[in-house]
């Protein structure tokens, strides 16, 4: 910083320099060259009034000569009066005043001097906050301080450009900050010093995998699979394959990837039920799910007495653990015993398809006032939990209140 204003203050310098330098130049010259026209004029009335003495058309030349010294005196000025002039000089302070003003005003207001001490901050700051990151027990860094140790660690690598560790940092700030660009160039960068590195590659095919370009999507597939060639058994490739290939809609292929995934998974692994979730998902989305639940509702005597006119019925399914129904259907009250079917089109949110249960339970809920929310005095059913084989037949008969 301080090398960067001493630079600024040598340019200025320099400018000021130059502007009074032209400025005087351009008056010293002025000068002289009138003082040279007068000088000139004077010696050519020289010339003419000898030649008219000469042919008797003066008769009074040292008088007429006298006149023309004093008008030269006149016009050429003496030392006092250069001293006078030179003191004028003075008159450009205001130019270089200006000068300085200018250039001051205008660097403050698109030289980036914010940015710049912005910059500075981030420095300073760069070397605690790489510490804090390091450290698996110190207070989580938010997005802002994440933002700034990407800023710090770019500079860094400005002087240290062979740093693997500090590109591969780099990569994944990237991705927690969600800068799919910063994410992939810092890989990249990372892989031309170490090709063979498989995390590098793994991650660099992940963030190319969660980009919006189909191009880099094929290239991440293309990636992967060599990857998978070289170690059919890693879970990571497996994965980042299977989500590959679920986002482009190649659901086969995310199948099998995700059923190879169960085989090498221990049991009792959080994962499993995930992946099998997300393969009845790739089966439902790809047509190859059929799964319908088929209810029957009935009414108990105490409750059809009690049928409220113009009420709504709502039907709920959930896995009997989430009190959030997975399935949720709204019918006008009509006759009974009713008969109906649910499927993954009745799903609240499109992570959580009914095919994709394992056990389901039923409740049916007639709602005076077609309010959403269950009231006092509504009647209401419930089933058994019921595990769950794609095609269950499930009866509900509305019994209860609701206290």
């Amino acid at each position: 910083m301080t090398g960067f204003w001493i630079t600024l203050i040598i340019l200025l310098a320099a400018a000021t320099a130059l502007f009074l330098g032209a400025g005087w130049r351009q008056r010293e010259a002025s000068r002289g060259d009138r003082d040279r026209l007068n000088t000139d004029f004077y010696q050519q009335r020289l010339h003419e009034l000898a030649r008219d003495e000469a042919e008797g058309v003066v008769g009074e030349r040292p008088e007429m000569v006298r006149e023309l010294q004093q008008t030269l005196l006149t016009d050429v000025p003496g030392a006092d009066a250069v001293r006078s002039h030179t003191s004028s000089r003075w008159i450009l302070l205001p130019g270089v005043i200006v000068l300085l003003l200018v250039s001051v005003g205008m660097y403050l207001k698109t030289g980036g001097l914010s940015q710049l001490a912005g910059w500075l901050s981030v420095q300073q700051a760069y070397p605690a906050l790489r510490a804090r990151v390091m450290d698996p027990n110190a207070q989580p860094l938010t997005m802002e301080e994440l933002a700034r140790l990407q800023l710090g660690l770019r500079t860094s690598l400005q002087n240290d450009p062979q740093n693997l560790n500090d590109w591969a940092m780099l990569g994944r700030l990237g991705m927690v900050l969600n800068n799919a660009t910063d994410a992939s160039q810092a890989f990249e960068h990372a892989l031309q010093l170490a090709p063979d590195n498989l995390e590098l590659q793994q991650d660099y095919a992940e963030v190319l995998t969660r980009s919006s370009d189909p191009q880099d999507n094929r290239q991440a597939n293309i990636l992967l699979k060599d990857l998978l060639k070289r170690d059919h058994s890693n879970v990571r490739t497996l994965s980042l394959l299977a989500f590959n290939a679920f986002e482009q809609q190649q659901y086969n292929e995310a199948i099998g990837a995700w059923q190879v995934m169960l085989k090498l998974l221990p049991a009792g692994d959080k994962r499993i039920t995930m992946i099998e979730r997300s393969i009845e998902q790739a089966k439902t989305d790809a047509g190859q799910q059929n799964t319908q639940l088929n209810l029957t509702v009935s009414l108990a005597p105490e409750a059809e007495k009690m049928l409220p006119q113009g009420g709504v019925m709502y039907i709920s399914v959930s896995d009997g653990v989430s009190p959030v129904p997975v399935a949720v259907k709204r019918l006008p009250l009509s006759h009974f015993p009713l008969s109906l079917t649910l499927d993954d089109s009745n799903a609240m949110m499109p992570d959580r398809l009914l095919s994709a249960q394992h056990q389901v339970q039923v409740r049916v809920r007639i709602s005076r006032d077609g309010s959403a929310n269950p009231q006092s005095g509504d009647w209401f059913g419930l089933s058994a939990l019921t595990p769950w084989d794609g095609h269950p037949q499930l009866a509900v008969e509305i019994n209860q209140q609701q206290p």
